[in-house]
């Protein structure tokens, strides 16, 4: 069975998944298989990768952020408002990449020290950043509500270069996966998000640092958000307050579909990544053969459903599979029968 066991992670039937998906639209319409089409196309949901592989840790905590949409209004608006006030653009970035880590830690700390429902304090969070990036806006007049342009070329093209025929967004994307990755897996940090996750208590009595895992889980989570906020204000050439609004339920679905559990305590950044190419590509594959996006978020929602309940019905097959196990050794050793492995030794 060891030799089988990485064919039967989440991830291989995610990529088995994404394989179905570009055939059947391939199938249907073979000018969908075009590599640069698929390559160049990536960058029209790039803006979900950056928010969801960061989520990925807010909720393998147990948490759960759905103020990540107001955060890349608010990035945006901060980075044009700032620009605009005649500071250089990369200057500009980097502020609006600040805001929102201050926004991250400010939900981090209210998660932390309080036993308020971290869905509670996001959603109001979620209308103070919204809040604050319109009143921003507002505070420019008719211009702010209408977008500021006219941003350098140098900053836009970041969302519309390339190297080849591969996207400059890609790229960052790809090198986030595996720092993301490195950090979830190879460090103390993501260890101690796994534990917390699956048990809070454990993880304090054990000496894991909880408040400050989730708070830098948070404050990483509305970095993606910010992130996600300027590669939107780079690719529409234009900083707004409404940037990102209807980026939250696609970037919550790719971090479920990917595997991690709501619950806490499982998921993996690859995942994640995987689930965002799958929705991505499918949307993207029912719009070219003239399916409304209403229909094709229905189809979004099926198949999460179905793909979802088929990982629980496995898991708990495998957890009845387990336990009968179990039970035929406890039953072997009472009986003073040793189970197989051992009696071959």
């Amino acid at each position: 069975m060891k030799l089988f066991k990485p064919w039967l992670r989440w991830e291989f039937f995610l990529v088995v998944l994404l394989g179905v998906e570009m055939a059947v639209f391939g199938f249907i319409n073979p000018r969908f298989l075009n590599v640069e089409n698929l390559l160049y196309s990536s960058s029209d949901f790039a803006h979900i990768m950056l928010a969801a592989l960061p989520l990925t840790l807010v909720i393998i905590t147990g948490g759960i952020d759905i103020s990540i949409a107001a955060v890349m209004g608010l990035a945006s608006i901060v980075l044009g408002v700032t620009w605009q006030a005649g500071v250089d653009v990369y200057t500009a970035l980097a502020v609006a990449l600040a805001v929102g880590v201050l926004a991250g830690i400010l939900n981090g700390l209210l998660v932390a020290n309080t036993d308020i429902n971290p869905l509670v304090i996001t959603l109001g969070t979620l209308f103070l950043f919204s809040g604050l990036a319109t009143a921003i806006a507002g505070s420019l007049g008719a211009a702010g509500y209408e977008g500021i342009s006219g941003l350098p070329r140098e900053f836009t093209r970041l969302a519309h270069g390339s190297v080849g025929p591969v996207p400059y967004t890609l790229i960052f994307v790809l090198v986030l996966v595996l720092l993301y990755s490195i950090l979830l897996h190879k460090t103390r940090f993501g260890r101690s998000l796994y534990l917390i996750g699956a048990n809070k208590d454990a993880a304090r009595f054990s000496g894991v640092p909880v408040k400050q895992s989730i708070v830098t889980a948070y404050a990483l989570s509305s970095f993606g958000g910010a992130m996600a906020g300027a590669m939107l204000t780079a690719y529409f050439t234009s900083a707004r307050s409404d940037l990102g609004s209807d980026a939250l339920l696609p970037t919550i679905t790719a971090v479920v579909l990917g595997g991690a559990s709501i619950l806490g305590g499982s998921g993996t950044i690859v995942g994640s990544f995987l689930a965002v190419l799958i929705l991505g590509y499918l949307k993207q594959g029912l719009l070219a053969l003239g399916v409304t996006s209403d229909v094709s978020q229905v189809v979004t929602g099926l198949l999460l459903i179905t793909v979802v309940a088929l990982k629980y019905w496995a898991a708990d097959l495998n957890q009845l599979r387990r336990n009968r196990r179990a039970l035929r050794t406890r039953t072997n050793l009472e009986g003073g029968v040793l189970p197989e492995n051992q009696a071959s030794t």
